[in-house]
């Protein structure tokens, strides 16, 4: 009983990563809705539902706090991926590990247009923002590197043509798609009208008849 009572005195252990995320999505949800000029310390305290003060605990500046908000939803995404990705019955084949990929950058649903509408801001902010300009740069090569390396895969095994120069491809891909997203996102074009689009590019790119859709 003594000791019951010693332990309801001792200190809550406290979950900084947690709270460090909770900020993250909460500017998430404000850059979402009204781009990364409207996001300040305190819009975001008064979105997260905690103190100023909290906020300022853990990120110092605003600029802070995009830079980890930017990785972690960075982080979000490769997540994602790495479960799909593992849950793939066939991860040799080019087109269904690009396929897999990528189509978790696309805003199929509300989890993706979130982070797509994040994307976005993110992309408008690099302009002005080098920090945030070489993150993205970083990130783009790596895909970019991923899509022309399976599209070389699919050169050696026969299912797409040999003249093509898989480093443009690949930027034609990443192009496509995200452009498509833009388009989902600003209502030009619904959901499966897109992937629609991307399926059938990738079809014509990996010269395959897979018609999954999603």
């Amino acid at each position: 009983m003594q000791m019951h009572c010693y332990s309801s005195l001792m200190p809550r252990q406290v979950d900084h990563d947690a709270r460090r995320r909770l900020i993250a999505e909460a500017l998430w949800r404000v850059a979402s809705r009204q781009g990364l000029d409207a996001v300040s310390l305190r819009h975001v305290a008064a979105e997260a539902g905690v103190s100023m003060g909290m906020v300022q605990h853990y990120f110092t500046t605003k600029e802070d706090m995009l830079r980890f908000a930017l990785e972690t939803i960075g982080e979000r995404v490769a997540q994602r991926i790495g479960q799909r990705v593992a849950a793939l019955s066939d991860r040799s084949d080019p087109h269904g590990l690009v396929r897999t990929v990528l189509l978790e950058m696309l805003p199929l649903d509300e989890p993706r247009r979130l982070e797509a509408h994040v994307g976005f801001a993110f992309l408008a902010r690099a302009a002005v923002q080098p920090g945030i300009a070489e993150h993205l740069r970083e990130q783009y090569g790596q895909l970019r590197d991923f899509v022309a390396g399976q599209v070389r895969v699919a050169q050696l095994t026969g299912q797409t043509a040999a003249e093509l120069d898989p480093d443009h491809e690949a930027v034609v891909l990443l192009s496509l798609l995200e452009g498509l997203a833009a388009h989902t996102l600003a209502g030009h074009r619904g959901p499966d009208a897109a992937l629609a689009t991307f399926n059938r590019h990738l079809r014509q790119l990996f010269q395959t008849n897979d018609l999954s859709t999603r």
